[in-house]
Order: structure tokens, then sequence, then C-alpha cells
């Protein structure tokens, strides 16, 4: 008899992130001594009638209301029928991002890896169970931390000795970036002048720059300084396939682009007009794990790299399936505070910086997503945010 979805509950928690606040625009996440930040998660668990539940720690408010319009339409369905689902949910959030769809088919991979008592990578099929991973830096900080080109530098230096493969630079934000170019190019220039010939390198403006003329700068200076890739660097956030395939046809860096564009057909798209050399994928982002894969599959398709998106369970068994993804992202990381994970693990799983050995990550190898979840640290900070589909 098959498996079917009892109830599905949905909880909204807090924790704080210590020495970490906001940049001048109040959207970028900064070293800040002293200052405490709160973040919101949502922690997911379907329950299923075999006694497996299957879970998720993550996503986003957007998302989780996304939940609430297609929730009652999984109860009493069979979880292992993701494909049909997905196909079904993407349908019904045809107008909005579909972002709800990520967490929700996470948990439905978590449930068949326990089904059939494997980890997600080996239903997928498994290419490594050990990643290389690059630093992704905090945004630039005018507080002591990150706050020069040659902090920058000497945080580079740290990662490298660290065992890193790969540096990305997040650099300062606010609504006079164009003003502060300057140290923005000394930055790529200089951590290229000290870790250059050791490391592949990365900048991502996370659409900072206010024109295309910025972004040219800046970019010209990474040619010179021979960066791995450029990533998101304008203030058309990411989206317009005609703007970058006019910065990827004038700069020699490899543009990296699709973080901000949802979906399936909207990442062959930007392939397909040539205005990416890299395809990034979420499996929170993108329609969970199946939606990521497809991604995946299509990037292989076009001869072209995939690269993922922000650390996590769910990313790194996306990862370990795939032959054309190169490095997994350790984020957001500083040599004064700690990463942005949230304290939900039990066990050895982790992303903090000083836990990655080698710069190499492990596949967990556990049934399903193969980390178990601190249910008690996530009841015990909810918000009161709580949402039961039966």
């Amino acid at each position: 008899m098959a498996p079917e979805i009892t109830h599905i509950e949905s909880v909204e928690f807090t924790y704080p992130l210590e020495d970490v606040g906001t940049d001048e625009a109040g959207f970028n996440l900064v070293y800040d001594p002293g200052a405490s930040t709160e973040r919101a998660l949502y922690g997911l668990r379907i329950y299923t009638d075999t006694g497996i539940t299957d879970k998720y720690v993550g996503g986003n408010s957007p998302g989780a209301a996304q939940i609430n319009m297609f929730a009652d339409y999984l109860v009493g369905r069979n979880p292992l029928e993701r494909e049909k689902h997905w196909s079904e949910i993407k349908r019904a959030l045809r107008k909005y991002d579909r972002m709800g769809i990520g967490p929700v088919d996470i948990a439905l991979w978590d449930f068949a890896g326990k089904y059939y008592d494997a980890p997600i990578h080996e239903l997928l099929g498994t290419y490594r169970t050990e990643l290389d991973a690059y630093a992704s830096t905090y945004h630039g900080d005018e507080n002591g931390g990150l706050d020069s080109p040659e902090a920058f530098a000497d945080f580079a230096e740290e990662c490298r000795d660290k065992g890193f493969g790969g540096y990305k630079i997040h650099g300062w934000g606010g609504s006079d970036a164009s003003r502060k170019l300057d140290r923005e190019i000394e930055t790529v220039r200089r951590v290229g002048e000290r870790v250059g010939d050791d490391m592949d390198l990365m900048l991502d403006p996370a659409c900072e720059y206010e024109t295309f003329a910025d972004a040219l700068k800046v970019g010209r200076v990474c040619d010179e300084q021979d960066y791995y890739w450029y990533e998101d660097p304008f203030r058309d956030a990411g989206i317009s396939q005609h703007a970058h395939r006019q910065l990827r046809e004038t700069l020699d860096t490899p543009i990296l682009q699709s973080e901000h564009v949802r979906g399936l057909e909207s990442h062959s798209d930007f392939v397909q007009a040539n205005a990416t050399d890299f395809l990034r994928a979420d499996p929170e982002y993108d329609a969970g794990i199946t939606g990521a894969m497809k991604i995946a599959r299509t990037a292989e398709g076009f001869g072209i790299d995939v690269e993922f998106h922000a650390p996590g369970p769910a990313q790194r068994h996306c990862m370990a399936s795939c032959r054309n993804s190169n490095y997994y992202e350790l984020a957001l990381v500083h040599p004064n505070c700690n990463n942005t994970q949230p304290p939900v693990y039990k066990g050895s799983y982790s992303d903090l910086l000083n836990d990655v050995k080698g710069g190499r990550v492990p596949v967990p190898d556990g049934p399903g997503l193969g980390v178990e979840y601190d249910w008690e640290y996530i009841e015990a900070n909810q918000t009161g945010s709580k949402h039961v589909y039966n």
C-alpha cells in the first residue's frame, strides 16, 4: 500500500547573529561588534502514515505564505510522487515566484531517503562524497572587520592557509555604491596580488553597482587579476539577459548569473541567450532539489557548469550528484564572527568556517538529508507563527 501524507506543520522561529548588524542601507549583513541581529527561519515537518516524518529547516516568509496556498493539496497524497506534486504546485503558483515549492520538495526528498534507507545523493546518483569549498565573505563593513582592501586580502590569506581553494568577495553596499568603486577596485586588485596564484577568486557585488559602466570598471580589474567569475554586479538585479550578454562580450572574466531568476525555463533562456558562463541553482530558491537538479542537467546539456548557491545539506546532496559543479559556497564567513548558520543541527553537521578541514566538506551519508534537527530549539524559539494542515 502506498504511503500517504497525513498532515503538515510549519513553524517560524528566530535565532540571533552575534556581532552582526546591517550596512547603511539596512539590507546587507555586516560585522558590527556588540550588535545582535535576529533572523527568522521555518521548520517544516510533513507527517506520513508510515511513521516517517520528512523535515527541512530554512525558507523565508514569502515562501511560507505560498505554502499556505498548496499544502492542503498534499494531504492524503503519496509523498513519493515528487515529480507529479512538483508539476501541479508549479502550475498552482504560476503567478508567483514559486519559492514556496523549495522547502516542501526538499522535505519530500528527505522522506524518500528515509523510506529507502539511503542518502539523497544516492537516490540522485552519487558522483562524489566530498566537496571543495570556497570561502564566501560577509559584505564589507566600516567597523574594523572587512573594512579595507588590506583586511580582505589578510582574510583571503587566512582562508588559503585553512585549505580553501577559492575565495569570494562581497564588497561594500549602500545608495552611494558608485562612490565606493575606488575602494572596491583596490580590493579586487589587492586580493588578486596577494593570493591570486594560490586561489580561485570570485567577486559578487550583489547587484550594488548603480550603472553598467560601474560594472565594466570593476570587471576590467577582475580581468587584470584573472578572477574565476564575476557575479551579479549591477542594479538590473541579475535578470536582464541582454545586459549580461553585453557584459559577457566585453569582459574576459566569466560571468555567473541566474541566482535571481526563478525556475528551469528562465535559467535555460539565460544560457541560450549567451548571457552567462555559469548557471546558479539553489534547491531552496529554485523549486527544491527537483527543480535545482533540472537546472543542473540543463547546464550539463549546454556543456557548462552549475554552481549551487549558499551552504546547506540539500546543496551538498545536489552538488554530490553533479559532475559539472566546482565549488561549495561556505557563506557568509568573516575573521571576527560566525557565519549565518542557525543553531539547529545535532551531531557533526556544520557550515562554520573553523569546522571545515582542508577546504573540503563531507556530504551527509545518513538516510534522507542525513542531518538531525534540534526541534526543541526550534519550538523554544518559535514566534507564534505556526500552521498545521490536515
